[in-house]
């Protein structure tokens, strides 16, 4: 065995050549054909300026419109197949271009012949390919090109069908223009291949044309279908093309209504392929909405524009233009017709490419109605109708600080962030996606979102303190299982043992009372100790659930009297902590407990941490419940939250308080501060 790692490499990269060389090949050939069809162009307008052509008669004899059609397609279809070469349009395109450019240079050339005495053979061949160039690219590859557009594959494999009858059927119409073609020009020279019974074929000369108009609309059908199954991309693509469509047709449908419509609104054709390309190679280039938005306005003020000049033609011919000249008069009329059918025209199209932004007052309402299906399983469809009212591609709610997703519609990709803010607090953010070509939010759609913005921040704040509330009745539930436990530990492990043992002592010592009463006596001794004992079991337990002292003395006195307990340090140094204390209503249990024990807390933390020698209780009430403790100690740094202080500020929390806790420039200091608690009394109800 012989080679190795290096040996596989190199026959590795020996497989990628050909790839790679073949992409080469068909780019050079791509470039090839383009500049082929320019060279024609370029050929056959130095022969129309050697023959002396006019440029009426150059456009009369369709050398501009081929020409022009010829560069176009055939550059267009060159840069696709350069950038896309397993495309097949390009390379659709470049045949397209080739096509018209051979017509293009043809009709000079047999101009040129014809003066210059060319044997008539010459000139019947060139006039042949003159008149069987160009259908081609008519009935085969520009309806190909738009089925296959914009990946170079068929919509579905049922499309194939339509793909072999444009093949198979494209002959007839190349047929029907060159087998009875005119001369070009009076005394030129006709082609080969006519057909001598041309007019008896008139059927089929029918059914070609109906042909053509099939193929062009299968074409538009399953451009059509591919917008409504197409991604934003796809959908971005599919609009360069429609916008060319557009154009092309505001041109058109003159020539087809009004007689007398030049040739040049022919030159709006080569659009076709400048969509195409750009957007296969550039689709980003612009707002393409935009774009299209004014385009379709125009195309459609164009048709109001043609048939309203139609119908009052037809209707002023008689008794109008004999006094004050039809087209004067037909032009001012028209105009005043159009004149407020315009705005409108624009809102209509503004409205389908960018909804209802010009509009807040309707976006506003939409979303409201979205908001009363409630702050929480209303939110999906918020964002949804966002992204649907302003015809975004992406929008999403997100909160703050977490900047979790609430809620999300569409496919981001560049985002940009609206803040919701309640109360001067960024409660979160509404994201919404750029519609394709735009940089930046446009003025009309940020002055939309800022008006958004308020009822949006409403709702994202409630549903986080619904989420809040949520927590906190889970924690609640939490901690009283987890008291309940501990309970039932306390009673099984302490109490329990304790009490089975008494009344085992108990029957022992009144077994032994008629036989052994010394006995007798020593366990009614330890039965004696054993009560007490389960009597300090059952003590702590009811002080683990509240204080005796609250219930014994008040809240007040059982301050007091736990201060002074906490009068003197373990090493024998003494603290004086004074208590001041306002007279205080009924308050809740919850804030009595939570008090005491976040005051007893702050007062060992005094005593054990800190090296005061005063400390300071007040207890104060007016619309709240104030318990702050001070201390003379030597400020420190920041304190580390331990187990009492976060103790402290979960205690406050829970009752919707705050709490203050940390070094002063005097010392220390925690201030627990919880809102109105006195016990309400309820009202009397007056019965008639």
């Amino acid at each position: 065995m012989t080679g190795g790692p290096g040996a596989a490499a190199g026959r590795t990269t020996d497989r990628g050549l050909p790839g790679v060389r073949e992409r080469g090949v068909r780019r050079g050939l791509a470039a090839g054909l383009g500049t082929f069809a320019v060279i024609e162009v370029v050929v056959g307008l130095v022969l129309a300026v050697v023959v002396g052509w006019s440029f009426d008669t150059a456009l009369d004899s369709f050398f501009v419109t081929n020409g022009l059609m010829g560069l176009t397609f055939a550059v267009c279809g060159a840069v696709i197949a350069w950038h896309r070469p397993s495309n097949p349009i390009g390379w659709l395109f470049v045949a397209d271009g080739i096509g018209h450019a051979t017509t293009a240079v043809g009709a000079p050339l047999l101009q040129a012949l014809y003066d210059g005495s060319a044997p008539v053979e010459l000139q019947r061949l060139v006039a042949t390919v003159i008149m069987w160039s160009w259908p081609w690219s008519i009935a085969l590859f520009l309806p190909l090109a738009l089925l296959l557009f914009p990946d170079g594959r068929l919509v579905s494999p049922r499309w194939r069908w339509v793909a072999i009858a444009i093949v198979v059927t494209a002959p007839l119409f190349a047929v029907e223009m060159g087998g009875d073609a005119e001369p070009l020009f009076d005394g030129g020279p006709r082609g080969y291949l006519l057909l001598p019974s041309y007019d008896s074929l008139q059927p089929l000369w029918t059914a070609t044309e109906i042909r053509g108009l099939l193929v062009y609309g299968l074409a538009i059908a399953s451009l059509i279908v591919r917008y409504r199954r197409a991604p934003e991309t796809g959908r971005r693509q599919l609009l360069w093309l429609l916008l060319a469509t557009i154009v092309m047709l505001a041109f058109m449908i003159p020539w087809a209504l009004v007689t007398g419509t030049p040739i040049f609104v022919l030159l709006a054709i080569p659009l076709i392929p400048v969509a195409v390309a750009v957007a296969i190679v550039r689709q980003q280039l612009l707002d393409i909405r935009l774009v299209v938005s004014r385009a379709l306005t125009w195309a459609l003020l164009s048709l109001v524009a043609v048939g309203a000049y139609v119908a009052l033609v037809a209707l002023t011919d008689s008794f109008i233009s004999s006094r004050f000249g039809r087209s004067a008069f037909v032009t001012v009329l028209v105009a005043l017709l159009i004149a407020p059918v315009l705005p409108r025209l624009q809102r209509m199209v503004d409205r389908a490419m960018y909804g209802d932004r010009r509009d807040p007052a309707r976006v506003v309402t939409l979303i409201g109605e979205e908001l009363a299906a409630g702050a929480t399983g209303g939110m999906p469809g918020v964002v949804a109708a966002i992204r649907s009212a302003l015809r975004l591609p992406y929008a999403a709610i997100i909160t703050s600080p977490s900047q979790s997703i609430l809620a999300s519609s569409g496919l981001p990709s560049t985002v940009v962030a609206v803040e919701l803010s309640y109360g001067g607090t960024t409660v979160g953010s509404l994201l919404v996606g750029l519609r394709p070509g735009e940089s930046a939010l446009s003025t009309a759609d940020r002055n939309v979102l800022n008006l958004l913005a308020v009822p949006l921040a409403v709702a994202v704040h409630a549903t986080q303190l619904s989420a809040d509330l949520q927590a906190s009745r889970e924690n609640l539930v939490a901690a009283r299982e987890e008291e309940r436990r501990r309970l039932r530990r306390d009673l099984h492990d302490g109490l329990g043992p304790t009490l089975t043992g008494v009344a085992f002592t108990a029957d022992a010592a009144a077994n032994l009372i008629p036989v052994d009463a010394e006995r007798a006596s020593e366990l009614l001794s330890t039965l004696r100790t054993d009560t007490r004992t389960a009597i300090a079991d059952v003590r702590r337990l009811v002080d683990d659930l509240r204080p005796r002292a609250l219930d014994e003395l008040g809240l007040v006195e059982a301050l007091r009297q736990r201060a002074d307990q906490l009068s003197w340090r373990a090493d024998g140094a003494s603290v004086s902590v004074n208590v001041s204390a306002d007279a205080l209503p009924a308050l809740p249990a919850a804030v009595e407990v939570a008090a005491y024990r976040i005051a007893t807390e702050a007062l060992t933390n005094v005593v054990r941490h800190s090296r005061a020698t005063t400390a300071v209780l007040s207890v104060r009430y007016t619309t709240c419940l104030e318990v702050e403790i001070t201390d003379n100690g030597s400020p420190t740094s920041p304190w580390l939250p331990g187990v009492g202080l976060t103790a402290m500020r979960e205690r406050t929390s829970e009752l919707g308080g705050h709490l203050v806790a940390g070094p002063t420039p005097t010392g220390g200091l925690v201030k627990a501060t919880f809102p109105t608690v006195a016990t309400p009394t309820a009202p009397t109800a007056v019965t008639q």
